[in-house]
């Protein structure tokens, strides 16, 4: 029974090889993976909503970092983790991993991706555009998250609205995308622009940059949340939300077209 999922115990049930009862108790089982006394992790998300379950790094200790990290690799195959610190990083890279696991980090959206087997086949394919290079960690972590999550993303950053032209020969390189995300931050407009030019829906992304009155992203979320364009607006700097959404949107449309 170790390291089962959802799909294979009912594949299972479905086959007459266990009874019902055998197989609520075993889904029972799966639903939860404690570590110790810190964490209980949702390890059958990605089966129940097609979402994976992240680690935030952020203010947790090291060792806990380790522990949970390595039991959600061992129940799921995976793990992501978002806001990594150099003193964390060098943790991770110095633990003991399951033979043939591999361990990605990406610098600039602070992310560690640990990997046993290989991703999921690829399904649905994302979009992300990033206003500034001072957007491009958030625009990072939603990328890492969408090619995590199995689908294949087109990225382009600066193409902001003070350079609008910019923005045009991107968009022409990734019209056939199934969803974008789009970073901003300062006044956050580029967003609200995509929106009003393509089909496909458009999760904007404020990001923490600016300064003075509506710095810190407020400006850039106030601004997608009121936008005439029809868009939905995540957190200021979620990017693994919004590289989530992107992807359920992206692979569940693919997924419309492969079954008609």
């Amino acid at each position: 029974m170790e390291n089962e999922n959802l799909r294979e115990i009912l594949e299972i049930y479905g086959q007459g090889l266990i009874s019902l009862e055998e197989a609520l108790r075993r889904i029972k089982v799966q639903s939860i993976r404690t570590v110790g006394e810190v964490a209980k992790l949702d390890v059958c998300r990605q089966d129940r909503v097609g979402i994976p379950e992240a680690i935030l790094a952020e203010g947790k200790d090291k060792a806990d970092l380790i522990a949970i990290s390595l039991a959600h690799l061992e129940a799921t195959g995976s793990v992501i983790i978002t806001r990594v610190s150099a003193e964390q990083l060098d943790a991770l890279k110095s633990a003991k991993l399951p033979a043939l696991s591999v361990l990605e980090h990406n610098s600039r959206a602070r992310t560690v991706v640990i990997r046993s087997g290989e991703r999921s086949a690829k399904m649905g394919k994302v979009g992300i555009l990033a206003a500034g290079t001072a957007d491009i960690p958030a625009a990072e972590e939603a990328r890492v998250t969408a090619e995590e999550m199995g689908c294949t993303v087109v990225s382009e950053y600066d193409v902001g609205v003070a350079g609008i032209h910019r923005l045009f020969p991107s968009l022409e390189k990734m019209m056939d995308v199934d969803a974008y995300v789009v970073a901003a931050g300062r006044e956050g407009t580029l967003p609200a622009v995509v929106a009003g030019l393509v089909e496909a829906p458009v999760i904007g992304l404020p990001v923490s940059t600016g300064y003075g009155l509506g710095g810190g992203g407020l400006a850039a979320l106030y601004s997608m949340l009121q936008s005439c364009s029809v868009l939905t607006v995540v957190n200021v700097d979620a990017g693994f939300v919004a590289g989530a959404f992107a992807a359920k949107i992206a692979k569940q449309k693919a997924y419309g077209q492969k079954q008609s």
